[in-house]
C-alpha cells in the first residue's frame, strides 16, 4: 500500500498529567522539509499585482445583473479594472484617517465589491475583519467593538443592521460605505452617531490622487477571522500574511504533485462565505493563478441556476450541499423507469470496480461518462474537473456516489480557521483514501496525542487521539484572549479538539470530537458525534440532534425527518395530514425511531447508544434561531436551551416505555 505520510519525530510516552503522544507525520510531498515560502511574496496583495502584470485583461471577477427580477449574463471585470478600483478604495480608506495595521470590517454575502474591499485594505496592509452574515445584529456588534473597527463596508441590504447597533459601536467605527447605494435616511441616521456613509461610487471618488503603498511584512496581521463557535462569544482568529501565503501556495504545490494545477482559462463559483477560510483561500489561490470567479445571486433557490450559467471548473462544497445534489439525481433515477435504473446500476457498479482497481477518474468508464454520467455533470454545468469538500464530513455513501458520477475529481479536506484552512487533504484519484481527510497538507506536522478518559490511545496499533498540528499556517493566537491561546497552543503544538485516527495509509479519519462526550448515569461513555453521523445514514432524516446527560440512563433525539420519504410512508399507510401534523403523528413518530434504531444496529451501536424517544421538528435548524454554525454544526447548548421542555417530555415518555 502506498503510504502517503512519513515519520520524522518518535512517540512519547506518558509523563505526569501530560498523556503519550504518537510520532510525528509529514506528507510524503514534504520529506526533506515542510514547503518553504517563495520570495518576493510576502503578502497577498503580491497575488493580485502579480496577475495584474501577468493578465491584465483576463476576466477577474463575474456577477449576474437583475433587472426586472430577471437575471442576465455574467457580468465581468477584468483583472487590470480591479486593480484600478481596488487602489482606488485603498487610498479613500488611508484618506479618511485609517492606518496601515488598523482593522476594516467587511459585512455581506459574497459579491465582487466584497473582494475588491478585501484587496483595497491588502493594498494599504489594512487588517480585514469579515463581519458574520449570519450571526445576526448582536454578533456584528461585538466584533466590530472587540476589533475596533474603525471602518466598514456593507451590503446595501445589511446596512440597518448596522445602524441598528451603531450607537453601541462609535467609540471606533466612524465610516460606513456600502457596496451599493445609501439613502438619505441612512446617512442622517450614521451622521447623527458621528459616523460618516457613503454609497460605493461616492467613496470610491472621494479621492483624487492615489495613495502611496506601503511595504508589507510576511509577519503583519492579513485578518482577523471571527469562528462563530459553538459556545460562548465569536472567537478572532489572527492570520498573518506568512499563514495565508503558505496556506495558497500548498493548495497549488499539492494539485501540481496530484492532479492539475488551477490556471487563467479556470472558473470558479463563489457561494460558500467569504466569512470563512475555506472560501476565502481558494479565491485567494485563483487570484494568484488568473482565473475567473463567478459569484452567486446571494439566493439559494437560484444557486442551481447561477451555476448552470456560469459553467465553472472548480466547486467547493460543503456536505449539506453535496447532500442535496446526491438527492435530486436519486429522484430523477427513481422517476425514469425500470430500464433506466438498471442501465444506471450497470454503469455505476462498473465505473466503481474500476476506481477500486486504482484507475484515474477519467479513465475508469470513459464510455459510461459519455453515454450516462455527462449528463449528472451537466447539474453543475458540465465543465467542473475538481470538486472540494470540507467544514464537515462527507457521509461516504455520498462521497462515493460523486466520485463515480460527477465526472471530476474530488477531494476532500479537513481544516480549521486556525489552521488557516485544509491541514489535511486526501489526494485526487487515490481511492483508499475515501472517508478519510486525507494526509498532512505541505505546511504542517500532525501528531496524534492520547485521550485516556475517553479510551483513546495514541500509541495502540490503531492509533487514535486528538489531532496536534504544528507549522507555517497555525493562527498567532485568539484577538485579546491569550486565556483562550493558551489552552489550545502548547509547545507549539496546536490542540484541534477533533479525534482522529491514522489509516495504514497515512491517511487521518475524524472520528470523534474532544467535548462532545458525556456520561450516562450508569457509567457509560457517549460520543455523541459518532451516533449523529450514524443515524445520519438513514434516509428518512434529513438532521439528528442526539441529547443525553449523566442523570439519565438513555438517549433521546430531535430529528428533522426528510419530507418526501414520510409523507411517501403516510400515503402507502394511509395517514392524511399536512407535513407539520405527519411529525405530530405517534405512528409516524414510532415508525422513524424504528428505523432510526435499525440503522443504529446495522452500524453495530451498542445498546446504551440506542435511542429511546424522539422528536419530530417539521422545520429545519437554522442559523437564524442560532441552533446551528454558519458551517452546519450544532450548537449543543442552544439546541438544548430551544428545546429543553421537548427533551424533559421525551424522557418521561422514555421512562413509560421502559417500565
Amino acid at each position: 500500500m502506498d503510504m502517503y505520510a512519513i515519520k520524522v519525530e518518535d512517540s512519547t510516552l506518558a509523563e505526569g498529567n501530560n498523556p503519550s503522544a504518537g510520532p510525528v507525520y509529514r506528507s510524503i510531498y514534504a520529506k526533506d522539509g515542510l514547503m518553504e515560502l517563495p520570495s518576493g511574496i510576502d503578502s497577498p496583495w503580491e497575488f493580485f499585482s502579480g496577475s495584474v502584470k501577468r493578465y491584465p485583461q483576463e476576466k477577474m471577477l463575474g456577477h449576474r445583473q437583475v433587472i426586472d427580477g430577471k437575471a442576465g449574463p455574467y457580468v465581468w471585470r477584468t483583472y487590470e479594472e480591479v486593480y484600478d478600483i481596488a487602489t482606488k478604495i485603498g487610498s479613500a480608506i488611508r484618506k479618511h484617517g485609517v492606518k496601515t495595521g488598523d482593522r476594516c470590517g467587511i459585512y455581506g454575502y459574497n459579491c465582487p465589491e466584497w473582494v475588491i474591499a478585501m484587496e483595497a485594505c491588502n493594498s494599504q496592509g489594512i487588517c480585514y475583519v469579515p463581519l458574520y452574515d449570519s450571526l445576526g445584529p448582536n454578533a456584528v456588534e461585538f466584533i466590530i467593538c472587540h476589533a475596533e473597527i474603525s471602518i466598514a463596508f456593507v451590503q446595501e441590504s445589511k446596512i440597518p443592521s448596522v445602524l441598528f447597533c451603531l450607537p453601541k459601536c462609535v467609540a471606533h467605527l466612524k465610516t460606513i460605505v456600502s457596496f451599493g447605494a445609501v439613502t438619505n435616511g441612512q446617512k442622517r441616521e450614521a451622521e447623527n452617531c458621528g459616523v460618516s456613509c457613503f454609497s460605493w461610487e461616492e467613496f470610491a471618488s472621494s479621492v483624487n490622487e492615489k495613495h502611496n503603498l506601503p511595504a508589507k511584512h510576511k509577519d503583519d496581521i492579513c485578518t482577523i477571522m471571527y469562528t462563530s463557535g459553538t459556545t460562548g462569544d465569536p472567537k478572532g482568529v489572527i492570520l498573518t500574511n506568512r499563514a495565508v501565503i503558505a496556506e495558497v501556495m500548498n493548495t497549488e504545490h499539492l494539485l501540481l504533485e496530484t492532479d492539475k494545477v488551477v490556471s487563467k482559462d479556470d472558473s470558479y463559483f463563489s457561494f460558500l462565505p467569504l466569512a470563512h477560510i475555506f472560501d476565502q483561500i481558494m479565491e485567494d489561490y485563483c487570484i494568484y493563478k488568473g482565473a475567473s470567479i463567478g459569484y452567486w445571486r446571494g439566493d439559494i433557490r437560484y444557486l442551481m441556476e447561477d451555476i448552470q450559467e456560469l459553467k465553472p471548473t472548480i466547486f467547493c462544497g460543503v456536505p449539506r450541499v453535496y447532500d442535496r445534489i446526491y438527492a435530486g439525481i436519486n429522484q430523477k433515477i427513481s422517476a425514469g423507469g425500470v430500464l433506466t435504473k438498471i442501465l444506471f446500476q450497470y454503469a455505476y457498479d462498473h465505473k466503481l470496480r474500476n476506481l477500486k482497481r486504482g484507475m484515474k477518474q477519467d479513465e475508469a468508464s470513459a464510455f459510461f461518462d459519455k453515454l450516462i454520467f455527462s449528463k449528472i455533470s451537466q447539474g453543475l454545468g458540465g465543465r467542473v474537473r475538481l470538486m472540494i469538500s470540507g467544514a464537515a464530513p462527507l457521509p461516504r455513501h455520498i462521497e462515493e456516489f460523486m466520485r463515480v458520477t460527477s465526472c471530476s475529481v474530488l477531494v476532500q479536506g479537513y481544516g480549521l480557521t486556525e489552521s488557516c484552512g485544509g491541514c489535511f487533504t486526501s489526494i485526487a484519484n487515490v481511492f483508499p483514501m475515501m472517508g478519510t481527510v486525507g494526509s498532512p497538507v505541505t505546511t504542517i506536522e500532525a501528531r496524534l496525542v492520547s485521550v485516556p478518559e475517553m479510551g483513546y490511545d495514541a500509541l495502540s496499533d490503531t492509533p487514535r487521539g486528538e489531532i496536534c498540528l504544528r507549522g507555517t499556517t497555525l493562527f498567532s493566537g485568539y484577538h485579546k484572549r491569550t486565556d483562550l491561546t493558551s489552552e489550545v497552543l502548547k509547545d507549539g503544538w496546536f490542540h484541534t479538539g477533533d479525534i482522529g485516527e491514522w489509516q495504514p495509509n497515512g491517511a487521518m479519519k475524524i472520528i470523534d470530537r474532544k467535548k462532545n462526550i458525556f456520561k450516562l448515569s450508569q457509567g457509560e461513555y457517549v460520543a455523541v458525534e459518532i451516533l449523529e453521523s450514524a443515524y445520519m445514514q438513514c434516509p428518512l432524516v434529513t438532521s439528528v440532534w442526539v441529547y443525553g446527560n449523566s442523570f439519565e440512563s438513555f438517549l433521546v433525539s430531535v430529528v428533522v425527518p426528510e419530507r418526501k420519504s414520510l409523507e411517501d410512508w403516510a400515503a402507502a399507510n394511509n395517514l392524511i395530514g399536512s407535513f407539520e401534523e405527519l411529525c405530530k403523528s405517534p405512528k409516524a413518530r414510532k415508525y422513524v425511531l424504528d428505523e432510526l434504531n435499525s440503522t443504529g444496529r446495522k452500524q453495530e451501536l451498542k445498546g446504551f447508544e440506542m435511542l429511546k424517544a424522539i422528536y419530530l421538528e417539521p422545520v429545519p435548524f437554522s442559523i437564524e434561531k442560532d441552533l446551528i454554525t454558519p458551517t452546519f454544526k450544532l450548537k449543543r447548548p442552544h439546541l438544548l436551551k430551544y428545546y429543553k421542555d421537548c427533551i424533559d417530555e421525551l424522557y418521561q415518555e422514555g421512562k413509560g416505555a421502559k417500565a
